[in-house]
């Protein structure tokens, strides 16, 4: 049925014809409606669907070129001011009070991530301790019911041992949140931080890259077109100027706001951690315990499992 129906199409009787004569015949016949490229004529009705998605895909084609024009324009002027700075040939715009405290920022930082490496060696060495007093406290009162000959000599170490894991269980408790709190400052509140810093530094460049530009025209012939290109260059450096001013005034409010909450967050934590560690090797479990309790720290029971990331919420 589909072999004659394309006969039929094409005005021929030839039986032995195959399907793909029919095809090349219809495509011929829509190239013949559609015109040659050039050839002024309109398409038919049937076209306008295709030609608005080639408008539209055309459209989408130019927007794009467009962004990948300015990432261009806007990366070469950036590498160009950086290359400047480097080699000491361009200027660059310096806020000598808020780079300092950058700095210290970022040193401030690399110290307390070295204390949360140690704190974390810590608490494995807690954890490996407790696990070895432990299965010591088990051997001691195994053997005291195996040698009556010593059996209170193993049974009051074996009780001491035991006493020494319940205290350890809680400073490893009270050492572990001091560890928490101090990942959360670093990794989180710091890192926060750094992140709009990093923002304030490319705009930074940017503003510079583009005052420049402006600079270089300024200092050129005036004519109708650069009279125009100066217009734009002005504008565009405005905006990146702006941009510049709004994230300096962020970092020195993010900066601000850090120092505050490093300095609350720090001073609860180091005294936690000193009346923890104190009270334990003193062998004061009373003070241990309140300690905990001063701090609203909880402890898991032992052989409780993990909760969940649900019951964590």
């Amino acid at each position: 049925m589909k072999l004659a129906l394309c006969l039929v199409a094409m005005g021929a009787l030839v039986m032995d014809s195959s399907p793909q004569v029919c095809w090349l015949y219809l495509r011929e016949a829509r190239v013949r409606e559609l015109g040659p490229l050039g050839s002024g004529r309109h398409p038919s009705h049937s076209a306008t669907p295709a030609g608005s998605g080639d408008e539209v895909a055309r459209g989408i084609a130019g927007e794009k070129f467009d962004i990948v024009k300015k990432w261009g324009i806007n990366t070469y002027k950036c590498t160009k001011q950086l290359l400047s700075e480097r080699f000491g040939r361009g200027s660059r715009t310096v806020d000598l009070e808020l780079e300092l405290q950058i700095e210290l920022l970022r040193e401030t930082k690399r110290k307390y991530e070295s204390v949360l490496q140690l704190g974390r060696a810590l608490t494995a060495h807690l954890y490996s301790l407790l696990q070895t007093q432990h299965a010591l406290g088990d051997a001691f009162a195994d053997l005291s019911q195996k040698s009556p000959e010593l059996q209170e000599e193993f049974g009051y170490n074996a009780e001491t041992q035991k006493l020494l894991c319940k205290n350890g269980e809680t400073l490893l408790g009270a050492v572990n949140f001091f560890v928490s709190s101090i990942n959360t400052l670093v990794t989180k509140t710091m890192e926060d931080t750094l992140m709009t810093v990093k923002q304030y530094e490319a705009a930074r460049l940017e503003y510079d890259a583009y005052r420049t530009d402006l600079e270089e025209l300024s200092l050129g012939p005036r004519d109708a077109g650069t009279r125009g290109r100066l217009e734009s260059a002005q504008a565009t450096f405005q905006a990146h100027r702006d941009k510049y001013e709004k994230l300096r005034g962020d970092v020195a409010i993010k900066l601000k706001f850090l120092e505050e909450n490093k300095i609350k967050v720090m001073h609860k934590q180091l005294l936690l951690f000193h009346n923890a560690v104190s009270a334990y090797f003193a062998g004061n479990q009373k003070q241990l315990e309140q300690t905990l309790q001063q701090f609203n720290i909880k402890l898991r029971p032992p052989g409780a499992e993990k909760p969940s990331w649900l019951e964590e919420q």
